[in-house]
């Protein structure tokens, strides 16, 4: 009635196994741990210098609050931190850095 297929899957097994072609094996992914994630040292650093602030101690305001108020409490070096994981997280969609590496931390 029709032509049988020169490749039938009997024939394509006994063939790969002469040849000892076996598909790779996957493994599951192991989810990066804390400190391997993207910028996770100026997260940090940025999270303690912002917990040892007036704003979040004295005035029991939230981090994020005290961000957004602008709040004179809050060191300089702490808008820095803020500075630098920005233009961290930004440098992980720009594909020039990604292909070449995060800088620093």
């Amino acid at each position: 009635i029709g032509t049988q297929c020169p490749y039938r899957l009997g024939d394509r097994e006994r063939s790969r196994r002469k040849l000892n072609l076996t598909m790779p094996r996957q493994f599951e992914e192991v989810p990066p741990t804390e400190g391997q994630l993207a910028c996770s040292g100026v997260r940090e650093d940025l999270k303690i210098c912002l917990l040892e602030s007036d704003c979040v101690k004295i005035h029991k305001k939230t981090p994020r609050q005290c961000l957004k108020a602008k709040d004179n409490s809050i060191s300089q070096e702490c808008y820095a931190l803020v500075t630098s994981f920005f233009e961290c997280k930004r440098s992980m969609l720009d594909n020039r850095t990604r292909f070449r590496g995060r800088k620093g931390y």
